[in-house]
């Protein structure tokens, strides 16, 4: 049942309850994701692993991620969202807790990469539901809600993780752990009361097939340039949760536990304010002018350029500073979801939602996330090797290696440049994108 709105538009009876259950398990997605980078320097010491390596492990995962996500897609355009939904949670926490029993490295990747298949599954299909529960002056806030699961799975994972290696002594418990909750939760998903499509629109689609829906999608410029922009952007964001806790450790010379309470502030505190306040800030922004978001989404691109530019240039100053500065960086990154998520709602039909969503995602994993970390591991690798060489040593280091983490991670802001162009490309076709897609109803 939906309640009608002023503008004509629809919101479900449900939509609140719903965004509730889906905000839960991407919170614990991202958890089980955010796993393996915190306890990256263990696994590194116990399988003797060069950063490329340890880039390869997420790499792996963001492939697998994103090839799944289009047949899933498709399939949840036109089948049950929530049986998708529910069943990739079972078998991406199931897996999960494989990780934690492998004895080898290509063990590790194998089921990383079946993880991979289970959360690809999610996304497509939540990010459609919310585009029918939710009318499109409101979908800025649900979608902040939504993604809020970002910012608090992974801060729970860095404030805990730490402390469950050290409580049981072994870098396996968490992966054990992590799986409990997700099993629980995947049978919630089955109760889920879907709405029909397009109904936050006012209206409900025609159930006919859409013939060749990705040329249609890629038809579309403001989504080609939201792509693009979304690749750069999730190449800094795997780059950073990869790579952070070891810089840390390395450069910085702070314990396990330290390094990932503060990647948590990092990368999970900012994003409570930036997705919250930049939901709000979104929406009224696009209620006074049609491209209000995505500009808001260039300048907060800008922002986070220079901070996080800065706090690397930085060097090794105190710890805390460098917290601060990155993280005021990472606060504005944020609104990268509570702007663009929306905006792709915006341009594109409701019947194409979770195919648009899962097209998205394979830009974002197979050339974004699927490259920051192996990129960052080479160029990790690469520059050790050039400090060794500089100080005349034969030898590598521990701390040749935090050099060459340290400034492998200069990725982040330039990539972050790159998203930041691509947003004001997508500002100039997103008023008659809009517009066409309206004409479509």
């Amino acid at each position: 049942m939906n309640k009608p709105l002023p503008d004509g538009s629809t919101q479900a009876s449900n939509a609140w309850r719903v965004l509730f259950l889906l905000f839960l398990a991407n919170l614990f997605n991202f958890f089980d994701r955010a796993i393996p980078s915190i306890v990256t320097e263990p696994i590194r010491l116990e399988w003797h692993l060069s950063d490329f390596q340890l880039g390869l492990m997420g790499t792996a995962f963001t492939l697998v991620y994103a090839i799944a996500g289009l047949p899933l897609g498709r399939l949840a355009d036109n089948g049950s969202r929530k049986a998708i939904m529910g069943g990739g949670l079972a078998v991406w926490s199931a897996l999960t807790a494989v990780n934690g029993m492998v004895s080898s490295f290509w063990a590790f990747v194998l089921v990383r990469m079946g993880v991979g298949i289970g959360e690809a599954s999610y996304a497509p299909a939540a990010n459609s539901l919310i585009g029918d529960l939710f009318p499109a002056r409101r979908r800025a806030r649900a979608m902040g809600i939504f993604m809020l699961g970002l910012p608090l799975g992974l801060m729970l994972a860095f404030f805990t993780i730490g402390a469950m290696v050290k409580a049981f002594d072994s870098w396996r418990a968490p992966f054990f752990i992590a799986a409990v909750p997700g099993l629980i939760l995947a049978l919630f998903m089955l109760f889920i009361r879907e709405p029909q499509r397009g109904a936050a629109e006012g209206g409900v689609m025609s159930q006919a097939r859409i013939e060749r829906p990705i040329r249609r999608l890629l038809g579309i410029a403001t989504f080609r340039w939201l792509m693009l922009a979304g690749l750069a952007y999730n190449f800094a964001a795997y780059a950073c949760n990869s790579f952070m806790v070891p810089m840390l450790q390395r450069y910085f010379q702070v314990s396990l536990q330290e390094a990932a309470v503060a990647t948590g502030v990092i990368v999970g505190v900012t994003g409570l304010f930036g997705l919250t306040l930049g939901g709000v800030v979104a929406d009224k922004l696009h209620e006074r002018s049609i491209t209000g978001r995505l500009w808001f989404a260039a300048f907060s691109m800008l922002v986070a350029t220079l901070a996080t530019g800065y706090a690397l240039h930085a060097g090794l100053v105190a710890i805390t500073l460098f917290v601060a500065v990155f993280s005021l960086g990472w606060l504005f990154a944020y609104n990268f979801y509570t702007c663009v998520y929306p905006a792709i709602q915006d341009v594109v039909e409701p019947r194409l939602r979770a195919t648009a969503m899962a097209l998205f995602f394979a830009g974002l994993y197979l050339l974004g996330g699927g490259l920051g970390p192996v990129m960052v591991g080479l160029l990790s690798d690469h520059f050790a090797q050039q400090a060794m060489l500089a100080a005349g040593a034969t030898q590598m280091t521990e701390t040749f290696k935090a050099v060459g983490l340290h400034g492998a991670l200069y990725l982040i802001p330039a990539a972050l440049l790159v998203t930041l162009v691509c947003l004001l490309r997508a500002t100039r076709s997103f008023g008659r994108d809009a517009e066409a897609m309206q004409a479509r109803m």
